[in-house]
C-alpha cells in the first residue's frame, strides 16, 4: 500500500511556506496585488505566489537563455523568469488577451526587463507553430487552455533542445484528474498526464506544487 507523505496546507502552514521562500520583490508583489484587486474574478489564473521564485530558480538552475511561455495572463510568471535570465537571454510570451497582458507590459517595464520579452498576441497553437521547427528552446512554461495541452506538448517537444525543460502547470487540476468521467479542462489535463507519462522522448515528474506541476526534461 502506498504511504501518503504529503500534508494538507492550512492557511498558517501555507504562510510559513511563503515566509521561507525567496520574497517577491516590490514589482512582483505589486503585480500580485494589482491582479487580485483589479481582476478578482480572474485572479485564479495567476500562478501561485510560490511558483514565481520556483520558476526563477529553474531558469538559473538550467542556465536557460531562450524561454517560451504559453499563457501569460498579467505576467507574474514571465516577469519572474525574465528577471532570472542572463543579460543576453530572451523570453517569448504567447497570450490571447491585450487587456490582461497590458498589466504585464507595465510590470515588465517597471522591472526593467521589457527588452527581454517578446509578447505575441493570438491563438497559442498558431503562434507556437510559427516558431522555428528545430530544437532551440531551453525552457518552456505551459499554462494555457487545458484542452490543448497534448497539442501544445507535441509542438513544444521537437523545439526543445536536448536537456531542455518543459514546466506544465495545473496538472492535478483541482483533483478532477482522478475522475474518468471528467469533462472540459479537467479531461484535457487528464489526457495530457497520460500522454506525458508515456512519452519516451521525455523524462517527467509530477509534483504536488500548487494545483500540480509537471517537470519534463528532453532526453535527446
Amino acid at each position: 500500500m502506498t504511504v501518503k507523505k504529503s500534508i494538507a496546507l492550512s492557511p498558517e502552514l501555507y504562510q510559513y511556506l511563503l515566509d521561507h521562500n525567496p520574497p517577491l520583490d516590490p514589482v512582483l508583489r505589486k503585480l500580485v496585488d494589482t491582479t487580485r484587486s483589479l481582476l478578482p474574478e480572474n485572479a485564479h489564473l495567476q500562478v501561485a505566489e510560490e511558483q514565481a521564485p520556483l520558476l526563477a530558480f529553474l531558469v538559473r538552475l538550467t542556465g536557460a537563455r531562450r524561454i517560451l511561455e504559453i499563457g501569460t495572463f498579467t505576467g507574474l510568471s514571465s516577469l519572474a523568469m525574465a528577471q532570472a535570465l542572463p543579460a543576453d537571454g530572451s523570453l517569448i510570451a504567447l497570450d490571447v488577451s491585450e487587456e490582461w497582458t497590458a498589466h504585464a507590459r507595465r510590470a515588465w517595464a517597471e522591472a526593467g526587463v521589457a527588452d527581454r520579452i517578446d509578447l505575441r498576441i493570438g491563438d497559442g497553437l498558431a503562434s507556437l507553430r510559427a516558431l522555428p521547427d528545430e530544437p532551440h528552446l531551453d525552457l518552456v512554461f505551459l499554462d494555457a487552455d487545458k484542452e490543448n495541452y497534448v497539442n501544445y506538448w507535441e509542438e513544444i517537444v521537437p523545439r526543445l533542445r536536448a536537456g531542455g525543460l518543459l514546466v506544465v502547470d495545473n496538472t492535478l487540476f483541482q483533483g478532477t484528474v482522478i475522475d474518468p468521467g471528467v469533462t472540459g479542462s479537467g479531461a484535457g489535463v487528464r489526457r495530457f498526464n497520460h500522454h506525458a507519462a508515456a512519452d519516451k522522448r521525455m523524462e517527467s515528474v509530477m509534483l504536488n506544487v500548487a494545483d500540480g506541476l509537471t517537470l519534463a526534461r528532453k532526453l535527446s
